[in-house]
């Protein structure tokens, strides 16, 4: 059994156990909201593409996969979650070409970059102040060119002293921040790893 809905319509109340294959299949709700879900035993809602998923009640083996649970403006929460072949995407920059460089977190939490200039380094668009957010640096040839990070005011590095990058090689840094941005902790994950 397959489900598509388009326009502006809302399904409530569903109860996936009661149909002849327990599932809810390649459900595409482009602009509407389910709520209300009651997914039973086995049932599974697959391949969806869902604005929002209200008070979703999924029992024993159910499973929601390939769900896009709200829209890019909004957060969307997800309690006791077991994750696996978690993946973040890359934000793969490339050559910096110099000046300022923005990372921007909305283009992915794990970033790299190669020095070919001097460059001015910027963060962007971290998740809200009362959320933890991080992110990965791969960083080649860092030394080669002079580096400049965000004031003082605004990055800490462990120590009290940015690190020694690596002029031919790759260094690899993460960054944390609890506030929305407003103070970030840098940490030294690897000097001069082997290239990713």
């Amino acid at each position: 059994m397959a489900i598509s809905i388009n326009g502006n319509g809302t399904i409530t109340g569903i109860v996936a156990g009661g149909l002849p294959d327990g599932s809810v299949v390649a459900a595409d709700v482009a602009t509407d909201a389910i709520t209300n879900i009651k997914v039973k035993s086995d049932a599974a809602i697959v391949q969806s593409k869902l604005v929002d998923i209200v008070n979703a009640d999924i029992d024993n083996a159910a499973a929601i996969a390939w769900s896009k649970l709200a829209t890019d403006s909004l957060d969307a929460t997800v309690t006791k979650v077991n994750l696996k072949d978690y993946g973040e995407t890359t934000n793969a920059i490339g050559a910096t070409g110099g000046g300022t460089q923005d990372i921007d977190l909305a283009l992915g939490n794990s970033v790299t970059a190669t020095i070919d200039a001097a460059t001015t380094f910027t963060f962007s668009n971290p998740t809200a102040g009362d959320e933890g957010c991080g992110f990965s640096l791969v960083l080649t040839n860092g030394a080669a060119y002079t580096v400049t990070w965000p004031a003082g005011s605004i990055l800490h590095w462990a120590g009290g002293t940015a690190p020694t990058l690596t002029a031919s090689g790759v260094d690899i840094l993460t960054f944390w921040t609890v506030n929305g941005g407003t103070r970030w902790h840098g940490f030294a994950a690897s000097i001069d790893s082997k290239s990713p």
